[in-house]
């Protein structure tokens, strides 16, 4: 397994250290192994209208040779527009000691208001309604190595949505959309299942993907018994690959696809597949979140990635991406719904890869800047 040679580059750290002649002491060790911080103060739009603060906090370490042992990452984005819209996600993704075992997870605690457009494709811009509810979302899932590169393992997943209504109330979100679950006003959504997840990984920093395959099978059931008002399942199918053209420089067309699909029709309204509500919240860059949503969801997005400066310093990217969800009524991907962008790419931090993320992207009817650390995928 390859890693990244960092000699002779350069990141805003390194700049800033430089210029203001300051010294610090080596980033501190887990176990014996260097941890590298990337802190990024920040402000964006929001969903429901507003602009938030957000301070984004990404952490790196190998628990292992960093020769047979993958980057882990540890995520924290808490977000507030100080006038009661918050958001609290914590994102894990601990790699053990030569990739023996993968624990991933995501705790989130969040409330925010969120326009809706119902399911289906066909959904004109201004034909929504602004929904209002608190959020808690507990993923946790436990991989082991089965061979190299593959791993299979169990996992949990909770998504309780509390106090959904809609502004004004004079209509249900029921009545507008259309669907039974978890659509009633001021009503809570609980589910809460066992994840079988079969997931193959060549790429050895999820921060800055380095050239590689990814794809991950995951099977969700949500039995009663477990506390979820209705039984549903669900499989989620989502692959990347990574061509370089380079071997010195950040020079690489990133594919993204994942297929998404609910089992049967008891799904709960908020818990069906969505643009922009994947595993990792960062599909349909230039798309409002949630906009179109359905029994099924297929997405395909493709990104080149290039250094703009030879030390790496600066880098910049151009994107497309396009996903169709199914009709309620036919279960039928009638309607594509495209959107492009591009971005700008400072280093953070050269030792975890970490680049600062600034993205334009728009489609038809929306538009909107993406500001993060690390890439989109």
């Amino acid at each position: 397994m390859k890693y990244q040679d960092t000699a002779g580059q350069r990141d805003l750290i390194g700049v800033f250290l430089k210029a203001t002649h300051w010294h610090f002491k080596k980033p501190p060790r887990v176990d014996g192994k260097r941890v590298y911080y990337s802190l990024l103060p920040l402000g964006t739009s929001i969903p429901g209208g507003g602009v938030a603060l957000i301070t984004s906090t990404t952490v790196g370490f190998y628990l292992g040779p960093r020769k047979t042992t993958y980057l882990s990452a540890i995520t924290f984005s808490p977000s507030t527009n100080f006038k009661g819209k918050y958001s609290f996600p914590f994102r894990t993704n601990i790699w053990s000691p030569n990739n023996a075992w993968n624990f991933n997870g995501d705790l989130r605690v969040s409330y925010y208001p969120q326009y809706t457009w119902g399911t289906g494709g066909f959904k004109p811009q201004d034909d929504n309604i602004l929904i209002r509810y608190a959020y808690i979302r507990l993923y946790q899932n436990a991989l082991k190595r089965i061979k190299p590169f593959m791993f299979a393992g169990i996992g949990y997943n909770m998504d309780y949505h509390v106090n959904i209504r809609t502004l004004p109330d004079s209509i249900s979100l029921q009545q507008f959309s259309g669907y039974n679950y978890g659509t009633g006003n001021h009503s809570n959504s609980l589910s809460s299942g066992l994840t079988f997840n079969l997931l193959y990984d060549t790429r050895n920093n999820p921060i800055n993907p380095l050239p590689g395959w990814y794809w991950n099978a995951v099977y969700r059931v949500n039995p009663k018994f477990l506390g979820s008002q209705d039984f549903w399942q669900s499989i989620y199918l989502d692959a990347r690959k990574y061509i370089p053209f380079s071997s010195t420089q950040q020079n690489v067309l990133a594919l993204w696809s994942y297929f998404w699909t609910s089992l049967g029709n008891k799904t709960p309204y908020l818990d069906l597949p969505a643009i922009g509500e994947d595993f990792n919240g960062k599909s349909g860059r230039g798309i409002y979140t949630g906009h179109y949503m359905g029994q099924a969801l297929y997405y395909l997005e493709a990104e080149y990635r290039r250094d703009i400066s030879a030390s790496g310093l600066f880098g910049f990217v151009v994107f497309s991406n396009v996903n169709a969800v199914t009709e309620p009524n036919t279960d039928r991907f009638s309607y594509l719904h495209p959107a492009v962008g591009a971005g700008l790419r400072i280093k953070f931090n050269k030792h975890s890869g970490t680049n600062i993320a600034l993205d334009f992207a728009g489609s038809k009817g929306y538009k909107g800047f993406y500001l993060g650390l690390g890439e989109a995928f």
